[in-house]
């Protein structure tokens, strides 16, 4: 009786063997790129290092200028471009796969292109608001308001795009949906918003630009060190150390992954409560302002939103406002910090309280 001979180990195509079942449907082994060409793509100084450098720099330039127009513009499609040719997701990704094969090298190089990527379009933001004559009007446009409180919705939204992008780089047949992913992961943009709140005075907002654009860097590379780890490539990386001579290095993806989530996490958590608590105290000083009107025939409460620190009160009314003062002594006693009150009339009075 003949027997069928088992299959060789070298049928196996590298990295299959490692890949949990998951990651296995996600990156199948018809599709899934070699290490050495993920590394060359992820790797900046890697390869052809004069061309991919040179790439780099003049897309970032060019995708800085586009997203702070489109700030100074608030032109939402002016800011999708500026998303679309951003390369700063190259070297972020190169960070997830230096960790997951043990490179500190590429986790060094990676992360200096992000730093200096980010010190070139916060500069760009920040001498175009100097430049501005009136960049306080700026910072209240919806390009610079709808980044600079990230929650955690935020946060998961990153992740899933991380998941996304690491996926479609480990995959030779996915290369056509990387324009969405570099849509749907906002890096450029925030860093254009922290430049340009900094020009205009406004640091507050800078910081929280920066912990969006912050928490979307450890989503990458988190969701990447996930992915590249499933697929093999951590597999791949210390098997070549062994048949160099090398030997197998202990990671510690897990443990540094938890703690930049736990990092990241923590602000925006609290970010996501203070928002909530903002909404609930924004309701009170409405119910306060609808008192503070109650005497005034024909005044009515419009809006009430906050303006950073501030609290703003839209009054619709034919005759004079009572005064604010009262009102300023109400919102004092309602909210912890003691905002300023700015009540706004419709024929464009503005008092402060």
């Amino acid at each position: 009786m003949t027997s069928i001979p088992a299959p060789s180990p070298a049928a196996t195509p590298p990295g299959a063997r490692s890949r949990p079942r998951l990651l296995g449907v996600l990156v199948p082994a018809t599709q899934r790129r070699d290490l050495t060409e993920l590394t060359d793509r992820l790797d900046l100084s890697s390869g052809e290092v004069r061309a991919k450098r040179s790439a780099f720099w003049a897309m970032l330039v060019l995708s800085g200028v586009i997203a702070v127009a489109g700030i100074i513009t608030d032109s939402t499609a002016t800011v999708i471009g500026a998303m679309i040719i951003a390369p700063l997701s190259t070297p972020i990704l190169g960070v997830g796969l230096g960790v997951v094969t043990g490179r500190a090298r590429l986790v060094g190089r990676s992360a200096l292109y992000v730093l200096g990527g980010m010190a070139v379009v916060v500069v760009l933001g920040w001498l175009v608001a100097l430049a501005l004559p009136q960049a306080s009007e700026v910072v209240t446009n919806s390009q610079v308001t709808g980044r600079t409180s990230p929650g955690v919705g935020d946060l998961v939204a990153a992740f899933a795009t991380g998941f996304a992008g690491a996926i479609a780089l480990a995959r030779r047949d996915l290369g056509d949906v990387l324009p969405g992913i570099a849509i749907a992961i906002s890096l450029v943009p925030p860093l254009g918003v922290v430049g340009v709140c900094l020009g205009a005075g406004e640091p507050a907002l800078a910081a929280g630009a920066l912990l969006l654009f912050g928490s979307n860097v450890v989503a990458l590379v988190i969701a990447s060190a996930v992915v590249f780890t499933g697929a093999g490539y951590a597999g791949d990386a210390a098997q070549a150390r062994v048949d160099s001579g090398g030997r197998r290095r202990p990671r510690r993806v897990v443990v540094v992954g938890a703690v930049a989530v736990v990092v990241v996490a923590l602000p925006m958590i609290a970010n996501s409560v203070q928002a909530a608590l903002a909404d609930v105290w924004a309701g009170q000083v409405r119910a306060a302002a609808e008192e503070w009107l109650a005497g005034t025939p024909g005044a009515d409460v419009e809006d009430v939103f906050w303006q950073g620190t501030d609290v703003v009160v839209e009054v619709r009314g034919p005759g004079d406002v009572p005064d604010v003062a009262t009102l300023q002594a109400a919102a004092d006693d309602l909210v912890p910090w003691d905002p300023e009150v700015v009540v706004v009339h419709t024929v464009g009075e503005r008092v402060e309280g």
